[in-house]
């Protein structure tokens, strides 16, 4: 075992043990904390906490604590109960140690330079659906670049739920699973037109924004309609770097969303800013849809400024520096972060031939979690 898994001395503090490790670094336990992990606070098999914080004071103490094999042992000043700490356990949960890490983002950024390299991004249906491997790759595609092409898959209706239960469930909305992205007479929405559509994410007044979403191809043979996909992490990136006013104003102010789709008995409106930020600062959410948009009612004092900066982001997610075009053949999936990457297409003519897409949602957090567990994610 590393020699930082052994301890050098464990000392009493006002409200802390103390542990000094074998490679010099010091830990900070506070007695609550201790408690509250005590390994009897843990549901051997549900893997749940069933401590009640509420059971003890916050004044406990430990009355005594020692050190034996590989194990802090402390007898509580309440409740007679004794805890048993491993200390590979104590060490590798050190919140002393972890906030002391630099965080490290796990994006990786892009622009329309990527299409140089498109094909990294894509991979076989048939190699996902047999070998957890590739399934792997593409949650890892997915994470990190926030989108990837499926290719050779099948062309049949509904097709794509067997891939995605390799995932997870889907997420339902009230377009329903599979939503079909076809032409049709009186549309309710934009994206069931031949008409061009602004690079934009889905659904921005959710409070939920769905996570993911996977246009499957099943017939593209119109005149037109090709593809767009822009990272909005990457737009707000430069952003971030060169136009930091613009910046600060598209993560502080809120701007409302809505949706009164004529089909539903439901008025949905949300007021978020268009870019917001994690506890670490790295790239959370981007919500944005010219579509969507309500009648903005901020403070008149920012209404100026927040249109340069609003102008100026819609500028940059449609400038070729950052967009890729392409088409999507049957038999392609395209998959992508829906609170990251922004997508797109442009006219087509429903006269020169068939343009017929089926849309899912899947959770990121689904996306997320199934990663974890290839990794072996400790927590």
């Amino acid at each position: 075992m590393n020699i930082k898994y052994f301890v050098k001395t464990v000392e009493k503090k006002k409200d802390h043990l103390s542990i000094k490790w074998n490679d010099n670094f010091k830990s900070k336990f506070h007695f609550l904390w201790l408690r509250d992990n005590c390994p009897t606070a843990i549901h051997p098999t549900a893997n749940m906490r069933v401590f009640n914080i509420l059971t003890v004071s916050k004044r406990i103490f430990p009355k005594k604590y020692t050190i034996e094999n590989n194990k802090l042992n402390i007898d509580w000043s309440e409740g007679k109960h004794s805890s048993k700490f491993d200390l590979k356990w104590l060490r590798d949960h050190c919140y002393t140690e972890i906030n002391r890490e630099k965080y490290s983002s796990p994006y990786v950024l892009w622009n329309g330079k990527l299409k140089n390299n498109f094909n990294k991004i894509k991979l076989d249906h048939d190699k996902i659906i047999n070998n957890d491997k590739y399934l792997k790759k593409w949650l890892e595609l997915l994470h990190s670049y926030g989108f990837a092409i499926v290719k050779n898959s099948p062309i049949k209706r509904k097709s794509c739920f067997k891939i995605l239960n390799r995932i997870s469930h889907h997420r339902e909305t009230f377009f329903g699973t599979p939503f079909e992205v076809v032409n049709i007479p009186k549309p309710n929405n934009t994206a069931y037109t031949a008409q061009a559509l602004r690079n934009h994410t889905d659904l921005p007044y959710f409070e939920y924004a769905p996570g993911y979403q996977f246009l499957h191809c099943l017939i593209n043979d119109a005149t037109g309609g090709k593809s767009s996909v822009v990272d909005g992490f990457a737009v707000a990136n430069h952003l971030m770097k060169k136009e930091l006013e613009a910046f600060k104003i598209l993560t502080s102010t809120h701007v409302k969303f809505k949706d009164t789709d004529y089909t539903q008995k439901a008025i949905r409106i949300l007021h978020s800013p268009i870019i917001t930020l994690t506890k670490d600062n790295d790239f959370n959410d981007i919500r944005f849809s010219m579509a969507a948009m309500g009648a903005i009612d901020i403070n008149p004092k920012k209404m100026k400024e927040f249109y340069d900066a609003y102008q100026l982001f819609a500028s940059l997610l449609h400038n070729n520096k950052f967009k890729i075009n392409f088409r999507l053949n049957a038999g392609d999936i395209f998959c992508f972060n829906n609170r990251r990457v922004l997508h797109g297409r442009t006219e087509f003519d429903p006269n020169s031939g068939n343009r017929h897409l089926q849309g899912y949602y899947v959770e990121r957090d689904e996306i997320i979690a199934r990663l974890n567990y290839f990794n072996n994610i400790k927590v």
